[in-house]
């Protein structure tokens, strides 16, 4: 393996979104190796920036479940969704549940480009029955429930990085934990989950760890790049 390719909420970070301290020394480690490190995640370009800066990466990140990416810190935004079929799709949610008031996640809407977050206070199983006839993936990450343009997946982000970065998808080890993260645990060339991963994520997995989080993390990448 060439590099690695890992979600962040809820496998380098703990249920309440601390991040893990053993999991940054292990992607310093594979760095400073000279293997590469992705991010991957639900969350914006701007966060996504942000936290590879402060983890120690060369900037590589997949954000927004696959909807945005860019290679490296000078690297420019790639666009990969259309945010207007996410936010029609989350139009008609917020007709059927006006006496509930769901609203975008505040802090991000106006820095997505791809897709929409919202709190999950209402069935993820419910609204995908509700917007079946719409080209939309609801995908509930564990943290929110996103709406994004259907076709668009971290797995299809990776396909695109790996071009960027001369590599290919099977040259990665791509670790997750969620329903988001499935595609992408199948395209790379390997694929594991964290202890605490959720069943497809597990099933699609070739290495589950018994460890949590970012601990499994470490387990994980030590059981192939020790």
């Amino acid at each position: 393996m060439k590099a690695v390719v890992t979600d962040i909420d809820g496998t380098i970070t703990d249920q309440v979104r601390r991040i893990s301290l053993p999991a940054i020394g292990e992607i310093r480690r594979l760095v400073d190796s000279g293997i590469p490190v992705v991010l991957a995640s639900g969350n914006t370009l701007c966060f996504m920036d942000g936290i590879a800066k402060m983890i120690g990466t060369g900037g590589v990140v997949i954000a927004e479940n696959g909807g945005a990416w860019r290679n490296g810190f000078a690297g420019e935004a790639v666009v990969m969704g259309d945010r207007q079929v996410a936010l029609s799709a989350f139009e008609h949610l917020r007709e059927h549940y006006a006496d509930r008031g769901i609203e975008l996640i505040p802090h991000s809407h106006n820095l997505r480009l791809a897709d929409v977050a919202f709190a999950r206070t209402v069935p993820a199983d419910e609204v995908r029955a509700l917007l079946k006839d719409h080209p939309v993936r609801v995908l509930d990450t564990g943290f929110a429930l996103h709406l994004q343009q259907a076709g668009v997946t971290k797995a299809t982000a990776l396909a695109a990085v790996a071009r960027a970065m001369d590599l290919a998808p099977s040259d990665f080890l791509a670790v997750g934990d969620s329903e988001n993260d499935v595609e992408m645990i199948k395209e790379a060339g390997t694929g594991a989950a964290v202890g605490n991963a959720a069943p497809g994520a597990q099933a699609a997995a070739d290495f589950v760890a018994t460890a949590p989080f970012g601990d499994g993390f470490v387990e994980a990448v030590r059981h192939y790049l020790p």
